[in-house]
């Protein structure tokens, strides 16, 4: 197999939150989406982070091996599908010990460039900024119809989704639009956990650190009633909320 060179922008270990068990994440560096919440404004650079190869990867991954025989690994970013070709190449390997691979993914790149890579990923955590065209392009300048394109493609090839949505203030805290959007989501059998995340402050300085101009430093985080309620409207649809 060739052995593909990468950019790591970091490696976490024991993981309870990027899919199901206990796992280990792999984020990669680049992303062309400047989403206005971003918490990881650090990983955009496509020229940043540390050049690895495929193998070199699996290898550090592989020394938690028995930590995560119930958990597995999870590609994260950045845009981790933007670097296709090495996200095939780790995965396949991974793939080769039998682990549980996850995939954290805005579906920012078209659906046909990334097909090849779906077959080795057994859980796509989608991040989705919304379903409505004008928001989404607020949020993150891009286009609604890809991330409904993989929702489609995984409904008909049987691949199992998370969906996480950020919830704020003066943005997606809409409660009819998020009633919309669980109706929307719940004709998905392949969905079988939502998540909603309330924003939060705790990447702001990063945005500073980098001199990047940020839109959200007077938006307040949301109320715990609120994000109840959200809750509440999703659950009240079906959807499976952790």
């Amino acid at each position: 197999m060739e052995n593909v060179m990468g950019k790591v922008h970091s490696i976490e270990s024991f993981s309870a939150v990027d899919g199901p068990g206990i796992r280990v994440v792999v984020f990669l560096q680049g992303c062309f989406l400047r989403c206005i919440y971003c918490h990881n404004p650090d990983t955009w650079d496509v020229n940043g982070g540390k050049k690895m190869s495929a193998e070199d990867v699996a290898k550090k991954v592989l020394e938690y091996e028995n930590y995560i025989t119930k958990g597995g690994v999870t590609l994260s970013g950045g845009e981790p599908l933007l670097q296709t070709e090495f996200a095939l190449n780790l995965l396949k390997i991974l793939k080769e010990k039998n682990l549980h691979t996850a995939c954290e993914t805005a579906a920012s790149l078209p659906l046909k460039r990334v097909k090849d890579v779906l077959k080795y990923i057994d859980l796509v955590i989608l991040d989705l900024k919304s379903i409505d065209e004008e928001s989404c392009k607020k949020i993150c300048r891009l286009d609604v119809n890809s991330s409904l394109d993989l929702l489609n493609y995984c409904e008909k090839t049987k691949k199992d989704v998370w969906v996480r949505h950020v919830i704020v203030p003066q943005y997606t805290l809409n409660f009819e639009k998020l009633k919309e959007m669980a109706v929307f989501l719940k004709k998905f059998s392949v969905i079988k956990k939502a998540k909603l995340l309330a924003f939060h402050k705790m990447g702001e300085y990063k945005w500073k650190e980098l001199n990047f101009e940020y839109d959200l430093y007077n938006i307040r985080v949301p109320t715990q009633k609120e994000i109840d309620l959200a809750v509440k409207i999703f659950r009240d649809e079906g959807l499976l909320i952790v």
